[in-house]
């Protein structure tokens, strides 16, 4: 298996258990630091192994609207902690992610 397709499902899979922790441990409530720092190594993972080049703007745009909305829509359903554990997760889980596929956009122009 060449190393870029690894690298993909490596990639895949961190995004789609960072989703189901992220959803599973937001609806108990608030998250512990181990779920937190797991997450935000999943985002990291994500960000440097499953977003190529020509995903880098839809990814980013997708990324930064769901962190906006899950920051400013938890203060609308804070009244439902199941919706505000699942939020804050999912925006730590994003951030990471987000920041990281951002700065390889960055240098990937730098270096043009």
């Amino acid at each position: 298996m060449s190393k870029k397709k690894s690298g993909n499902a490596i990639g895949s899979w961190s995004f789609l258990i960072g989703v189901v922790i992220a959803v599973v441990f937001g609806l108990f409530g608030a998250l512990s630091q181990n779920v937190i720092y797991i997450l935000m190594v999943l985002g990291i993972i994500v960000g440097l192994l499953n977003i190529a080049d020509e995903e880098a703007t839809p990814f980013m745009m997708a990324g930064a609207v769901l962190v906006i909305v899950a920051t400013l829509g938890q203060s609308v359903v804070s009244s439902v902690s199941l919706f505000d554990g699942i939020l804050q997760a999912l925006t730590v889980l994003f951030v990471p992610a987000t920041i990281i596929v951002a700065l390889k956009s960055v240098f990937s122009l730098a270096r043009r």
